[in-house]
């Protein structure tokens, strides 16, 4: 079984149109021996959007059955995340929520040349607990009273919060909802203070709902810009032929099965 590290170490085709984390030291450890090699098997790093936690969870599995190859992920906020690697931190391949910081990394040097992909499209949905007694008609329903607390993954560095203020502000609801937020470091998070009651209602990613309790609605994607998703080598992993192979298994047969499983738009259709 891969080992996976939550957001706080707890736990070809192109589309028709287009908390705290661990500091690097952490990640340093994280790799241990495996980074050095010294005969040790084969093992990968893998920084993937919080979105990606189940579904990767799975692929991940999948690819150590088929490969021997042993992958570890660490979960947590896109934008967080790419600012670890550019920090230096030792990671093979990054998953992004956001293609838009895969060509950021790409425009800095630090993506190897060809490795470039995208793999999934998300959707952002309102999640409430099963339990709840409020009910949701649609993203206008947040401006009610009885939605005292709203949680969505921080919009300066997570994408899924930035799809959320977005669809907030298509809306004209912004403004109004701002001081009910209560902001997390990842959709992941974001999530967990709705499931513990901690807000009323989150603004989430489908990927993360589908194998939960809980009720929700999709936000429409006309209300904000589409959540596609890349990947991409890390340039100066120790281990490229084995990352550019997982990268490569994300888009295959049995990636693309188990991330449309988790409720994904995928590459070409």
């Amino acid at each position: 079984m891969p080992r996976s590290q939550g957001e706080r170490l707890s736990t070809r085709n192109p589309f028709v149109p287009v908390g705290m984390l661990p500091h690097c030291a952490a990640l340093l450890a994280l790799v241990g021996s495996a980074a050095c090699g010294g005969g040790q098997p084969t093992e990968l790093l893998v920084s993937a959007a919080a979105d990606l936690t189940p579904a990767f969870q799975e692929i991940g599995q999948q690819f150590e059955q088929e490969t021997g190859i042993k992958v570890t992920f660490n979960f947590g906020s896109t934008g967080q995340l790419s600012q670890q690697i550019q920090a230096g931190a030792p990671v093979d391949v990054f998953a992004a929520a956001n293609v838009s910081y895969i060509e950021d990394l790409e425009r800095r040097g630090l993506i190897v040349p060809g490795t470039r992909a995208l793999y999934a499209r998300g959707r952002l949905i309102l999640w409430t607990r099963a339990d709840s007694a409020l009910s949701i008609t649609g993203i206008a329903d947040l401006a009610q009273p009885d939605f005292r607390r709203i949680a969505l993954a921080n919009p300066e560095h997570a994408p899924y919060g930035i799809a959320a203020r977005q669809a907030l502000q298509s809306v004209g609801l912004w403004d109004t909802v701002q001081p009910k937020l209560v902001l997390a470091e990842n959709v992941r998070q974001a999530l967990q203070y709705a499931e513990t009651g901690n807000a009323d209602m989150a603004m989430v990613a489908l990927s993360l709902a589908l194998q939960g309790q809980g009720r929700y609605i999709l936000v429409p994607q006309e209300l904000y810009a589409p959540l596609d998703q890349a990947l991409g080598v890390i340039v100066g992993t120790k281990h490229e032929a084995e990352a550019r192979r997982f990268a490569v298994y994300v888009n295959s047969p049995t990636g693309r099965v188990i991330m449309r499983k988790y409720g994904f738009m995928l590459p070409g259709e």
